[in-house]
């Protein structure tokens, strides 16, 4: 686990000021994510989105280290050129420290719309880490809905009124998406827990070739909710198993985080307006299909898990 004492004593990439909206969740993801690099350069790429618009107004910039801004669907193409320029620049001698190259895209510009790219760099085997930081839905451009927008999600694009009740569909699962690749590291992490997602970033940035994260970023302005309750609303997730905390290293699943008593998902989805229409009477039986299909994916996390103890065992 991250050490708290050594943490501290690294400095800061990533400065003050920028323009993300207060309680932003992705402030938070990109600070810690930067912070648990160390002293390590860091070649940073951005996809479109809220936070590269917010830390890149120009002529300002958030970054402290090299920053690389790629439009909405080439991030992780962006990074393969940047790190393979690298690794050319090492093996004649020009470069001699050891870097690591950081993505960072929403969910806009990684479930959808950089899907291939990110798709591509992973086979690959580029070492990159790509966090997406996951906020549910398009939100830098009016709160569009993505395919990571959860089931009954109120947004401009797939609203809720009197024909429908939101997103009829459920989000997909990209986390799995990219374990299918069968690249050395994978992880699902969430707000409200520095440790999970700060030791996750450095196995991720330890590890000699491609790497994902996939953290719930809350949103306080497409959720609608209390900019103070970001870390709430991140720990209901993982408390109500909505998002599970866990990680596949080289194929060998651990959930990194229990939750002390499964919550109901109604907890996670009451603090949050996009889900208000929910609990009207007559949408009961949405509430009943989401809580479900959760019981039943995190029953299905656990007995990966359960097999991968069996692995390390032997």
């Amino acid at each position: 686990m991250a050490n708290l004492k050594e943490l501290s004593k690294n400095p800061e990439k990533v400065t003050g000021g920028h323009r993300l909206c207060a309680g932003c969740g992705a402030g938070i993801v990109i600070r810690q994510a930067m912070i648990a690099a160390g002293n390590t350069p860091v070649v940073t790429v951005s996809a479109t989105g809220c936070m590269e618009v917010s830390t890149t107004i120009y002529p300002f910039s958030t970054w402290k280290n090299s920053f690389f801004h790629s439009a909405f669907e080439n991030a992780a193409a962006t990074a393969s050129g940047i790190e393979s320029a690298y690794k050319s620049l090492k093996k004649q001698g020009k470069i001699g420290e050891d870097f690591r190259f950081i993505v960072f895209g929403g969910d806009g510009g990684t479930y959808d719309i950089g899907l291939q790219s990110l798709s591509g760099a992973m086979e690959r085997g580029h070492r990159i880490l790509y966090i997406c930081y996951n906020n549910e839905a398009y939100m830098n451009t009016g709160i569009q809905r993505s395919s990571a927008t959860p089931k009954g999600a109120d947004t401009t694009t797939a609203p809720a009124g009197k024909v429908k009740q939101g997103k009829e569909q459920n989000k997909k699962d990209l986390t799995q998406i990219m374990v299918a690749h069968n690249i050395p590291y994978v992880a699902q992490s969430y707000m409200g827990n520095w440790n999970d997602f700060i030791t996750k970033v450095q196995k991720a940035l330890a590890i000699d070739g491609p790497s994902f994260i996939n953290i719930l970023t809350p949103c306080r302005l497409g959720w609608n909710y209390k900019p103070e309750e970001t870390m709430n609303i991140g720990r209901l997730a993982m408390e109500t198993c909505l998002w599970p905390a866990y990680e596949i290293e080289n194929g060998v699943y651990t959930i990194t985080a229990f939750p002390k008593e499964k919550k109901p998902v109604a907890e996670f989805l009451k603090p949050q307006a996009r889900f208000k229409h929910l609990f009207k009477p007559e949408n009961a039986p949405m509430l009943e299909a989401i809580q479900k299909e959760v019981d039943l994916r995190w029953e299905v996390l656990q007995r990966r898990a359960e097999l991968g103890k069996e692995k390390k065992i032997a």
